[in-house]
């Protein structure tokens, strides 16, 4: 089983209890992690944005060298059974992987977007791994990070509110999650310009 280390954010009285969630997130992707994508091949589902493609750079508005927004994101592949969706967005290359920069919890699976906007309706984001709830904009120092966008179908409602511990969220992603898509981009620090 492959092991990504733990999310360890700025809180230190969280650094032990999120090491602790190392074997849930096996795979930096939480598909070894979760019992029902174990047993059988996980139902992909598809991750666009308008913004940036697979594999090309996020413009440098999404990221902290730019004005730190949000970029659009689409999904689509929602399997039968899905009761909620959530996001993550990470950086796979971090020094301690996976460094999480936004959860949003409890989408509705009759939503297939998030916008620069408000949230949709009903929806709660977990702390990332600076410590607070919301979306921290990707902020490359130096050479090129890859950023995932990975959206889970999940097989219930989380519940978990706004604020919960990113552990609390991986643990509940990993155990309900019944499919995943993901959109793999890249951002560039300051001496890559």
């Amino acid at each position: 089983m492959a092991r990504c280390g733990g999310v360890i954010g700025r809180r230190a009285c969280g650094a032990a209890a999120l090491l602790a969630t190392v074997p849930l997130l096996a795979g930096c992707g939480l598909l070894g992690g979760a019992p029902a994508l174990r047993q059988i091949e996980p139902q992909v589902m598809t991750v666009t944005s308008p913004a940036f493609g697979q594999a090309e750079i996020i413009p440098q508005e999404y990221t902290c060298h730019g004005n730190g927004d949000r970029p659009p994101i689409y999904w689509s592949g929602a399997p039968p059974g899905t009761k909620a969706l959530a996001l993550v967005v990470d950086d796979a290359d971090a020094p301690i992987t996976p460094y999480i920069y936004w959860i949003v919890l409890d989408i509705s699976p009759t939503t297939t977007d998030i916008q620069a906007g408000p949230l949709p309706p009903g929806t709660h984001q977990a702390d990332n791994s600076r410590g607070f709830a919301g979306y921290d904009a990707p902020c490359p120092i130096h050479g090129s990070h890859k950023y995932r966008f990975t959206i889970y179908a999940l097989s219930s409602k989380l519940a978990l509110g706004n604020d919960a511990s990113a552990k609390e969220a991986w643990t509940a992603i990993a155990r309900d999650a019944i499919a995943r898509g993901r959109l793999t981009a890249t951002a560039n620090g300051l001496s890559s310009h």
